[in-house]
């Protein structure tokens, strides 16, 4: 296993790329803590500091695929450079003013999530070329896709060590910075630099005139209030089985859990279509978190939570090279990015519903919810087969004799 991911990290830009995606994705992971602790230490109240988290959350998600619409159209360096900057000036603006004047801290946070830059949909545009073979793609999407659990144990903890050491504002300017330096990695490597999305057609919906991949986001909608769902219902747990750091061992249960399952389904080819094998991860995926009702002691529920993780990253890595072979032409960015936004939107609404069966049903119906998004997201995939099986707008498809289309690993041309 580690021969193949080492091969692959050697191929020529393939290590920059991911690794300096992964630095300027981690103000995603950062941002909702570092806002609420830093209003907090300016006297705001709980309340007031995660409408403002939230906030950010939901501008992040509506400016996704709008960067990434103008991606396609614009290439990299330009709209990315541009976007980070924007949005470490946010980050400074709300560090500057804090709670007071309200409205001045609403426009920083919207500036801070709006202009974030689609660094993970542009990755995953940029894979084709880099790595030229669809194996080589497939491990790396599952790379990316095990990787993002540790973004999300790192940035926490980034924000403890800087609060600790500096000042919670100075958590607030890091975010800012560190969303800058890793953008400014990826944008100025040659790959970024030369690459250019197909000719689009000129279309209002942009990827979304795509019915595959409207399917395929759909189902990821559902997955993402399962993630939302299980981080409540975590908290729940924690709160009934002693308090202290369980909801955190739970959650790094269940992350460990991903990246085990992504690290190994990466480091095999899969034959046949990617949209069938989905259909299965996903059932495994909605399997997976049933037993999660169970809420038994925490040395039970440490492998159940790690379970859970198990067929994540595999789903999500599979689901990449679905939306790769359904994204019409010139759009392959943008359609990443919203599977970031309906990700991000479908935790945002799971959190929330966990949140309303947790205070009524304790940590059991909170993690009901989550079973209730996987087994969803995987009815939708069931139940939109046909649609799935046969992409009609892929990013550079070509027919096979059966009638599937077979990436060429050429979506994108250099200029």
């Amino acid at each position: 296993m580690a021969t193949g991911y080492g091969d692959l990290l050697r191929t020529r830009h393939a290590a920059r790329l991911l690794g300096g995606t992964l630095l300027g994705r981690l103000p995603n992971a950062m941002a909702a803590l570092a806002i609420v602790l830093f209003l907090r230490s300016q006297g705001a109240g709980y309340g007031l500091a995660g409408t403002l988290s939230a906030l950010y959350g939901a501008a992040v998600a509506v400016g996704q695929p709008l960067l990434g619409r103008a991606v396609d159209r614009r290439g990299q360096p330009r709209v990315m450079t541009a976007a980070a900057l924007l949005s470490a000036a946010g980050f400074a603006l709300l560090a500057a003013t804090g709670p007071d004047p309200l409205p001045l801290a609403v426009a920083a946070v919207l500036l801070a999530g709006v202009a974030t830059p689609p660094l993970e949909g542009g990755l995953r545009a940029l894979w084709p070329d880099v790595l030229r073979r669809e194996d080589r793609v497939q491990k790396a999407y599952a790379l990316d896709a095990a990787a993002q659990e540790v973004m999300f144990a790192v940035g926490p903890l980034l924000v403890t060590l800087v609060v600790a050491f500096v000042s919670q504002a100075a958590a607030v300017l890091v975010t800012g910075a560190l969303g800058v330096a890793g953008t400014l990695v990826v944008v100025t490597s040659r790959p970024s630099r030369q690459w250019r999305a197909q000719d689009r057609e000129a279309h209002w919906l942009g990827a979304l005139r795509s019915a595959g991949l409207v399917a395929l986001l759909a189902s990821f909608f559902f997955v993402g209030i399962a993630l939302g769902a299980v981080a409540l219902a975590a908290v729940a747990y924690g709160d009934a089985h002693g308090g202290g750091s369980v909801a955190a061992y739970v959650l790094a249960a269940n992350g460990a859990g991903a990246l085990v399952g992504g690290l190994t389904y990466g480091a095999r080819t899969w034959p046949g279509l990617p949209e069938r094998r989905l259909r299965v991860l996903s059932l495994g995926l909605a399997v997976c978190y049933p037993p999660l009702l169970l809420v038994p002691a925490l040395p039970w529920m440490l492998p159940l939570a790690a379970l859970s993780g198990l067929f994540l990253a595999p789903a999500l890595a599979c689901g990449f090279l679905v939306v790769d072979r359904h994204a019409p032409p010139g759009t392959v960015t943008e359609a990443f990015s919203w599977v970031v936004t309906f990700v991000g939107v479908g935790a945002a609404l799971g959190t929330a519903a966990a949140g309303l069966a947790a205070q009524h049903g304790g940590s059991a119906a909170g993690f009901a919810v989550a079973a209730v998004g996987g087994t969803v997201a995987m009815l939708v995939l069931l139940c939109t087969g046909r649609i799935l099986t046969v992409p009609n707008l892929g990013s550079g498809s070509e027919k096979d004799r059966n009638g599937a289309a077979e990436p060429r690993f050429s979506s994108t041309h250099q200029a």
